[in-house]
């Protein structure tokens, strides 16, 4: 069986935006420059692989930014549908190691050498995302000192309240006890743990019909942070597979670097509360 072209679509576009100039496929189908020589066949794996994950990490930073600035006008309701997108999208980034996994470590080998020291440490966007979630390290903007304009926008993310932040200046805004240190502090500090926050967590918890909107959105905070982790799990993972424990090429000791990021928790005090809740 045959499908008839249809007369009525279109096929003329001299003065008409077309499918491949709206999402400018001349600049995104030419990004693909391998540098190996002779170039080895799975260069253009690597590139692609990491230059998508740019792109999903790209939205995330649009769908957070827009979630904090919800926040801050104290509607917690729109920031459901943005953290539910955002977790559908930390799953396709979760998806995209298994392909990059199929990269045996001597395939990787042959080519390793063109990185030089390019590495996906270097990834400000990922540092950003990070920045907005509330894992803050002042130090992490050292990388970029060459690149101005990402360093700025780092710079901003890391002097400013952070997603979590602002959940809980919102959570204070509405008469919960948040303790005062947890609303008002250096926000370029790496945030810290309190029994404080816990319990106001503990409240909504035991009574979610009193705060339903303050407790559908720690359950989805818990989703990205749990999509979070996968994520570094897998990252970690795959690079064991490839290059096993070899020091990376932007001078991290590799794997066991990756490792120390799974212990980090990002909303520590959703977690805690989870042991009180029933005692």
């Amino acid at each position: 069986m045959t499908r008839a072209f249809e007369e009525t679509i279109h096929t003329d576009f001299p003065n008409r935006l077309d499918y491949a100039t709206y999402l400018r496929l001349d600049l995104i189908l030419q990004a693909q420059q391998p540098l190996s020589d002779p170039e080895h066949h799975d260069e253009t794996l690597f590139i692609i692989q990491h230059q998508t994950s740019e792109l999903w990490m790209k939205l995330i930073i649009h769908e957070l930014q827009a979630g904090i600035r919800s926040i801050q006008n104290d509607q917690l309701e729109p920031c459901f549908k943005i953290l539910a997108r955002v977790k559908h999208v930390q799953r396709m980034l979760f998806e995209q190691w298994a392909v990059l996994a199929t990269l045996t470590p001597t395939e990787y080998a042959e080519f390793r050498g063109a990185l030089g020291r390019a590495s996906g440490f270097q990834s400000w966007q990922y540092r950003h995302i990070e920045f907005l979630l509330g894992n803050k390290d002042a130090n992490a903007l050292r990388v970029f000192k060459d690149r101005p304009d990402e360093q700025s926008a780092l710079a901003t993310a890391l002097n400013s309240p952070s997603l979590y932040d602002e959940f809980l200046r919102h959570l204070g805004r509405r008469g919960l006890p948040v303790p005062s240190e947890s609303v008002e502090r250096s926000w370029q500090e790496p945030y810290a743990a309190r029994e404080g926050v816990r319990d106001v967590f503990k409240i909504i918890y035991e009574n979610p019909a009193a705060h339903w909107d303050a407790y559908e959105m720690a359950e989805k905070l818990v989703d990205v942070e749990e999509q979070f982790s996968l994520w570094r799990y897998r990252h970690m993972l795959t690079v064991e597979r490839v290059i096993g424990h070899k020091t990376g090429t932007g001078g991290s000791s590799g794997v066991s670097f990756l490792r120390k990021a799974l212990e980090i928790r990002l909303f520590p005090e959703l977690w805690d509360v989870r042991t009180e809740i029933g005692r």
